[in-house]
């Protein structure tokens, strides 16, 4: 059923600032979307919508054929709890818990921690972390906290995953692992993946590009050229 966004717009603030501006577009499922434009365009704003973070001010936000706006808040919740796994630019790992628990917190409210705890570890595994994994964030580099933090992300097997620069802390090398992660994680599960990024070498990779100008769309790109 993909991601439908039709007219969204989303102000703040008193008079009101419009950020984003008459919003329209269909994602299909299994899509590797990137976000990108300069600072200030409204792409973290636009993740955040499309994410159930925030809702728009008006237009309509759907997935998976549901309007989010008409869910009340628990359903919400699981559904988010459920479908989706989300990436930041800061990792926002719990400091006092192993990297094997921070994969396993989605799990916990959940009570699906014991039956979930293998597939963490083949996460570990997968991500070169395995004699890592007692380690507390404090005691790992910061590719590494970001790989926990996408260990984390998947750890629910989402039908959606959401990044917002999650290469923005990191240097050059450890930014391309992440993003040749996520790549590999789109082709081989076929959950959709939408990330903002001001690289446009990693906007470049992704099979979708929809670039914002001041807010409003200006076009959307798929790899192989063709425009909106």
């Amino acid at each position: 059923m993909g991601i439908i966004l039709k007219n969204v717009n989303k102000a703040f603030g008193t008079p009101s600032n419009l950020i984003l501006k008459n919003i329209s577009f269909e994602l299909k499922d299994g899509e590797f979307v990137s976000l990108t434009g300069k600072s200030g365009s409204g792409k973290s704003t636009l993740l955040y919508l499309i994410s159930t973070l925030d809702n728009p001010t008006s237009g309509l936000v759907e997935l998976q054929g549901k309007d989010i706006a008409q869910m009340d808040s628990r359903t919400l919740h699981r559904f988010r709890n459920e479908n989706m796994g989300f990436i930041f630019q800061y990792h926002y790992l719990l400091p006092e818990f192993t990297a094997l628990e921070n994969i396993l917190m989605p799990t916990i409210k959940l009570g699906l921690a014991d039956k979930k705890r293998s597939f963490a570890m083949e996460l570990l595994e997968r991500f070169d972390l395995k004699d890592r994994m007692q380690n507390l964030p404090s005691q790992l580099s910061g590719g590494e906290t970001q790989r926990v933090a996408i260990a984390r992300a998947l750890i629910m097997n989402p039908q959606y995953i959401f990044a917002d620069e999650p290469t923005g802390s990191l240097d050059s090398i450890n930014a391309k692992i992440v993003m040749d992660i996520l790549a590999e994680i789109n082709k081989k599960s076929g959950c959709t993946i939408i990330y903002v990024t001001h690289d446009s070498d990693f906007a470049a990779l992704a099979q979708k590009q929809i670039l914002l100008v001041d807010g409003e769309i200006q076009n959307i790109k798929s790899r192989r050229g063709r425009g909106k």
